[in-house]
């Protein structure tokens, strides 16, 4: 099955009311975990790769990977999408390795650690989707800084992240600005700042509205009905995770992540893909850790993999459950990129 773009999966969560979890994979155990979990849920696939998750993997490695999981799992339909692109340059070298979605993040310069301009961002996004949107292939864009409310900063993950500390403003996406962002650019998704952050250490402290602003996305929502909205650092890091890392040789310090309830009431008001990849991570180490303090004498490589791919394997099945995924996959009719090509140059709408 060739690979599906990000706009008709998220067209058709809006459609029938679901979020849709996008997890970032690095490697074939973590691929291999995603895809089991979809094919025993019958949901659609969002799976994602940093450019450092790039360099790691090897581009030609990687899209070999992604296209192998489409061949094994016909019936899913998959997207694979570039995460963070720091530039039109990094978006373009990802379509070249069959990328069927990418990201252009323009709310940070090219070096992905400095704020940059709106003009700017405008400027490099809206160049993302002219020569995307021509191939078939969709773009998320960003408006806002991802970040914490609570210290004022972004954790830097794989290269990527704010530096220093930034204002209240700077770290919410304001509404009125995102309908003229989405309108100069044409972009298909956005993700939006609301507080949340990169990897593990997201609040000291369970969220509340003050730390975790779900009413922007609301009003967004209410300006933009027919964008689809992203949720950045989504991952709940769990306390069952941190305790298996913990309990077996790491220190992991006592740390909050975003509750499922918040993310499903997120769905609610207007969120269709929701990021997740520390979650994965903890998953995959914790496992890693357990296997190897009580078989101290082994050295197998796939012993000490597999119970971390059935762990992560699990906390998808929860994800797409969870999310209202499951059991959307036999419902989707997809259409090649080369017809969504014809269907962006025509300007035909995608969904009601």
């Amino acid at each position: 099955m060739a690979l599906t773009s990000l706009r008709q999966i998220l067209d058709h969560a809006a459609d029938n009311g679901y979020g849709m979890p996008a997890f970032n994979v690095t490697n074939l155990e973590t691929l291999l975990a995603v895809m089991r979990a979809a094919a025993k849920t019958d949901s659609p696939v969002i799976v994602q790769a940093s450019q450092s998750a790039r360099k790691y993997a090897d581009d030609v490695f990687l899209a070999h990977l992604f296209q192998g999981a489409a061949e094994r799992f016909p019936s899913i339909p998959l997207c694979v999408h570039q995460d963070h692109g720091s530039s039109p340059a990094v978006c373009r070298s990802a379509m070249e390795h069959g990328f069927s979605s990418v990201m252009m993040d323009g709310s940070l310069e090219a070096d992905g650690k400095t704020p940059s301009s709106y003009e700017y961002n405008v400027s490099v996004t809206a160049e993302t989707v002219a020569f995307a949107h021509a191939a078939g292939v969709s773009v998320e864009g960003e408006i806002g800084v991802l970040g914490s409310l609570e210290t004022g900063g972004g954790e830097q993950e794989d290269g990527h992240g704010v530096e220093g500390v930034l204002d209240r403003h700077q770290l919410l996406t304001d509404p009125q600005q995102a309908v003229d962002f989405v309108a100069a650019t044409g972009v298909d998704a956005l993700a939006v700042a609301i507080g949340t952050s990169h990897g593990a250490y997201k609040f000291s402290r369970k969220p509340t509205g003050d730390l975790l602003a779900l009413d922007v996305i609301e009003a967004i929502h209410k300006c933009l009905p027919y964008t689809h909205l992203v949720m950045h650092g989504a991952s709940t890091v769990p306390e069952d995770l941190q305790q298996l890392i913990n309990e077996n040789g790491g220190s992991i310090a006592p740390t909050y992540g975003v509750p499922l309830e918040e993310v499903v009431k997120s769905i609610k008001m207007g969120v269709r893909k929701i990021n997740i990849d520390t979650d994965l991570r903890m998953a995959l180490t914790g496992s890693a850790r357990e296997y190897l303090s009580s078989n101290p004498n082994s050295f197998d490589v796939r012993g000490m993999l597999k119970p971390g791919i059935d762990r992560m394997e699990a906390l998808c099945i929860e994800r797409f459950e969870c999310f209202g995924s499951a059991g959307q996959a036999s419902r989707m009719r997809t259409i090649p990129l080369d017809d969504m090509a014809r269907r962006y140059a025509d300007g035909l709408a995608f969904h009601a």
